[in-house]
């Protein structure tokens, strides 16, 4: 998505909590939380790469395939990546 939008990133990092239980004798996840952020360069608009991360998520494959809600946390950071 970054590449085919032409947006420059430095790092992504990304962490999920999931919640399995038992729904009609089934056991099934029954919420993901998503956390991701994403370093881009400075002079790089947040709200624009925001706006990319949550299409991201709404075409991805996986949580597409999921039956249960998914909630993604897409936090941006405007500078260089971690350790430069």
């Amino acid at each position: 998505m970054a590449q085919a939008s032409k947006l420059a990133w430095l790092d992504l990092t990304c962490d999920a909590d999931a919640t399995l239980d038992r729904v009609e004798r089934v056991t099934q996840f029954t919420e993901v939380h998503l956390r991701a952020e994403l370093r881009v360069p400075e002079g790089t608009d947040p709200e624009r790469a925001r706006s990319l991360m949550e299409r991201a998520e709404h075409i991805c494959l996986v949580t597409n395939s999921l039956t249960t809600d998914v909630h993604l946390d897409a936090r941006v950071v405007v500078g260089e990546a971690v350790g430069e």
